[in-house]
């Protein structure tokens, strides 16, 4: 079956061609590094670890690019709150870009503790604002981007200018809300949004780049179209993200790059959101729940199988079972890999040990619910060899690839048979999953709960050592 996706741009699934023969590049929106991640975030990165896991399952060269947003309003607005006399919140007294590092660092540890691979390039905004200056400029030449007539430095994307705007959405310009990204004073159109933001009075002086425009900032739409085009180039394969980006973060990305003359992506991507008992999450609610909750509640291996279980497109709905249900079905596809495993089977594969129903579902829009019904299957038929004294070895062999491709294995207690390396794979999962917590706490400024957990690792004879990349464990 060929590989097909669904492509928002068009509103169809169509076969993935790749622009370079052999090669897939893949570019997602991550975070904005502005305070704790929510498992929306998590789902969503998940999502395109399982899609660039499959494209190189295909064959393919894959590429993935995922940003990192480092300077933005809110970034500085949390920062600068830290040191209002009357502020009593959890974040530490910090300059802006120390508060985006540490939150940065948070969602690293919640990404390595599920175990999603770290992407070719992580690439952050304030490090390629040359790039940024690079398109503005070519936008302004050709007569699709201003710079404010109110003195302010700010630069505006001219939607009028542009006729195509709204094809991602499917919108008329006259039916879109306002751009509330910067003053409209000095705007055309109320819907033109901000390429470049002027340096206000009371913003921080480490937060200003000289320009052929005045000193400023970067627009938060313009960040990902300059890192994409210097990583992937002017036309890749893939752009993803989260539903709640299409409008306006990735309609005005490809506003921007197509009216610079870029071909930009092939395809666009975007994965559903998740709710709390059918409903939104929200802060003011009380709904919402944090990766480390999750992990809190239960293994990373069940956090993973959860979060990955549904369609990437689909709505995911988190409630007080979730966790339990998905622990219940992940573990008995462990549990029959460890028996396995005891009677000495040998689990190496080859692609020709992946079932056809799990390929013709992961090819059809990456349909993971039908891949997992397969490999359901297979360890059902796997456990009856076991039980009726056949043969499990075909059906070890399939299910073993299957938790590989997925990225399961090595979340899995697969017991002294499964070797050092499986051993330590889980040793590391459970490793991670505590320091994420403990990254939570330090964040929080709970210094009692982070030396705890610290404290918890030292007697087990785990050593733990903070360096600027994060922490690392050993065994001591």
């Amino acid at each position: 079956m060929t590989l097909r996706f669904y492509d928002t741009a068009t509103a169809s699934v169509r076969d993935f061609e790749p622009v370079h023969p052999g090669e897939a590049r893949l570019y997602y929106c991550g975070a904005t590094v502005q305070g704790m991640p929510h498992i929306g975030h998590v789902r969503s990165a998940l999502v395109f670890d399982l899609l660039a896991r499959w494209l190189e399952f295909r064959g393919h060269r894959v590429t993935t690019v995922r940003n990192v947003t480092d300077i933005d309003d809110k970034i500085l607005a949390n920062a600068a709150a830290s040191f209002d006399p009357d502020y009593t919140g959890d974040h530490p007294r910090e300059p802006w870009w120390a508060l985006a590092y540490r939150f940065e660092q948070v969602f690293n540890a919640a990404y390595d503790a599920i175990g999603i691979a770290r992407p070719t390039y992580e690439p952050r905004a304030t490090g390629h604002v040359p790039e940024m200056h690079a398109l503005i400029r070519a936008l302004v030449d050709a007569g699709h981007a201003y710079p404010a007539p109110d003195g302010s430095g700010d630069v505006y994307f001219d939607v009028r200018s542009w006729a195509r705007y709204g094809e991602l959405t499917h919108q008329s310009v006259d039916d879109m809300q306002d751009a509330p990204d910067a003053d409209p004073r000095g705007k055309r159109d109320p819907r033109d949004f901000a390429l470049w933001k002027g340096h206000k009075a009371g913003e921080p002086e480490t937060a200003r780049w000289d320009s052929p425009w005045g000193a400023g900032r970067p627009g938060w739409h313009l960040e990902c179209s300059a890192m994409a085009g210097k990583y992937l180039g002017e036309h890749f394969d893939i752009h993803g993200g989260g539903l709640d980006l299409r409008f306006p973060h990735h309609e005005n990305e490809l506003a921007q790059s197509a009216a610079a003359g870029q071909r930009f992506a092939n395809f666009w991507l975007h994965n559903g959101l998740v709710t709390s008992a059918g409903e939104k999450m929200s802060k003011s609610i009380g709904n919402t729940v944090s990766p480390a909750d999750m992990l809190a509640a239960a293994r990373p291996l069940a956090v993973r199988y959860y979060l990955g279980q549904a369609h990437y497109r689909s709505v995911l709905d988190y409630r007080p079972t979730s966790l339990t249900e998905a622990a219940a079905a992940v573990e008995r596809v462990e549990s029959f890999l460890r028996h396995a495993a005891d009677s000495g089977l040998d689990l190496a594969w080859t692609p020709a040990d992946v079932p056809a129903a799990f390929q013709e579902a992961m090819d059809d829009d990456l349909n993971v619910p039908q891949a997992l019904a397969a490999l359901h299957e297979a360890v059902r038929a796997g456990n009856s060899a076991l039980a009726d004294g056949g043969d499990p070895s075909a059906p070890a062999r399939a299910v073993r690839a299957m938790t590989d491709v997925l990225g399961l294995t090595g979340l899995m207690d697969l017991g002294g048979a499964g070797g050092n390396a499986a051993e330590h794979a889980a040793l590391d999962a459970l490793v991670r999953s505590l320091l994420a917590q403990r990254e939570q706490a330090r964040a929080a400024k709970d210094w009692a709960r982070a030396d705890a957990i610290r404290d918890e690792l030292a007697a087990a004879g785990v050593a733990v050592r903070d360096g600027a990349d994060g922490a690392a464990w050993s065994v001591a």
